[in-house]
């Protein structure tokens, strides 16, 4: 009888996992099961709570999923309109100290920019295409079948596909199922508790608006404006985007204190009172095509849940993505750290195999190193935001938030600082990158180039935002009267 795997979420972790079992182990079984009716197309839905924002598919994310999958996804993305960009050229960033990134001829690591939905549909079309022994079910998952020792499948809800049957059993068990997941729960209906979780939350709220790119716009680099964490005031930052369909993502996030609006006024108004108006600038001439969408509280906290430290833990039973932890959404890791976790996955299925003791511990604590990149970068900047709950910068966060600073102020205008940033946050080396000897350096030197207090545009760059900035303060054009 051929062995079987569940893999609960259909999300972009779950959608990794099932590559990853099924890549590992080609005669398995995947069932992927999500509570959702899954769209038709590359479409929101209720299960991604913060697909609506921002989301950014970092270099060491997109290298895991192109080993991953037997297409490319790079390539399946960008033929669907995603955009890629160099973070060493293609991109404009202010620093929370208000300097400029220098843009670099070396273009460094990329990322991929596009919606979420177009992310999670160009994944499941490949994995359904290629590969055959892959299924995908709507169906809720209620609990684990099995005990502290071994878990053998999962309980579902009474809408299940009948096919299934409300006791599904497998030999192996992945939690991908994202915020909202239910482990704790479910482990406790099987005889484990105890295990130790942990919740950072500045209070973020995040509030998006979709444009059309105006004409002659197309080639704008990516804009972003950071927080800045290190003035004691709320954090308050925002970026345009470029994502398929020729149009722009305009994520605002401010932390507890720092809120955007709702309203397209209010939106506007927090996009040009940031630090630097440039967004604001580039939105004001510009056609909005969707009203404003906010996400705060659970959606964005950081919670981190240590399955890897739990005293007891059950053969069969692994846990990835969001549901192992969640980062602020305004660093753009979450779906990096999946990939990378998935792909702990594969490679342990490949040298132990499936029945191997151990394996879900193994695949915990490999999982758990990608998380601590990622959560170390998150968390090591919300704790010094006002108003942040479920921790208080100790001694040791504030030295790492002057290092942090000094890179980030370094990196302006040095390329190794820079390059040593980049490789963090593209979660492509581990946070001790930064520490290497000329990273130090730079960190402790400063900058080598000028500091700049204007974005590093290029000629025809400035013509476009001088474009746009004319037509958002060019009064309208009034209509002819027409007298009989």
């Amino acid at each position: 009888m051929p062995h079987k795997a569940v893999v609960i979420g259909a999300g972009t972790a779950g959608l990794v996992a099932a590559a990853a079992l099924s890549l590992a182990e080609p005669a398995l079984q995947v069932h992927v099961l999500d509570r959702d009716e899954l769209p038709q197309g590359p479409e929101n839905r209720r299960g991604v709570p913060q697909g609506r924002h921002a989301h950014l598919l970092m270099a060491g994310g997109l290298s895991a999923m192109e080993a991953l999958f037997p297409v490319s996804v790079r390539d399946r993305l960008l033929q669907a309109g995603a955009h890629e960009i160099a973070l060493g050229n293609g991109m404009l960033a202010l620093t929370p100290d208000g300097g400029w990134f220098h843009r670099w001829k070396r273009s460094g690591p990329h990322m991929i920019t596009c919606t979420r939905a177009l992310t999670d549909w160009v994944l499941r079309q490949i994995l359904l295409e290629t590969r055959a022994n892959v299924s995908v079910h709507q169906a809720s998952v209620e609990g684990f079948l099995g005990d502290a020792r071994h878990v053998r499948g999962v309980r579902l809800g009474p809408e299940a596909d009948p096919g299934l049957g409300r006791e599904l059993e497998a030999d192996l068990v992945v939690d991908a199922s994202g915020r909202g997941s239910g482990s704790l729960a479910w482990l406790a209906g099987i005889g484990i508790s105890g295990v130790e979780e942990k919740k950072i939350d500045s209070g973020l709220t995040n509030a998006t608006r979709i444009y059309r790119i105006p004409p002659g716009a197309e080639s704008f680099p990516l804009t972003l404006v950071q927080a800045n964490p290190y003035d004691g005031r709320p954090g308050r930052s925002a970026m345009v985007l470029p994502i398929e369909g020729d149009r722009w993502m305009v994520s605002a996030a401010g932390t507890r204190g720092g809120e955007p609006p709702r309203d397209a006024e209010g939106f506007l108004r927090y996009a040009l009172d940031l630090p630097h108006p440039i967004i604001g600038h580039l939105i004001a001439g510009a056609e909005p095509l969707t009203d404003v969408a906010v996400s705060r509280g659970h959606s964005t906290d950081n919670n981190r849940r240590y399955f890897e430290k739990a005293d007891q833990w059950p053969e069969r039973l692994i846990v990835l993505g969001d549901a192992l932890a969640t980062f602020n959404p305004a660093y753009g890791q979450g779906m990096s750290v999946a990939a990378l976790g998935a792909q702990v996955l594969a490679l342990e299925l490949q040298r132990h195999g499936l029945t191997g003791t151990g394996l879900s511990r193994r695949v915990l604590r490999g999982a758990a190193r990608h998380v601590d990149t990622a959560w170390s970068t998150a968390v090591g900047v919300d704790v010094l935001f006002p108003g942040v709950v479920g921790a208080q910068p100790k001694a040791a966060d504030r030295v790492a938030a002057w290092y942090t600073n000094r890179l980030t102020r370094a990196a302006t205008g040095t390329y190794e600082a820079a390059s040593a940033l980049w490789d963090v946050t593209s979660l492509t080396a581990p946070a001790t990158r930064a520490l290497r000897p000329r990273a130090l350096f730079a960190a402790l030197t400063g900058p080598a180039l000028p500091r700049r207090l204007e974005p590093p545009l290029q000629p025809s760059e400035q013509r476009i935002l001088d474009r746009l900035t004319g037509a958002a303060h060019r009064p309208p054009t009034p209509r002819p009267s027409h007298t009989s």
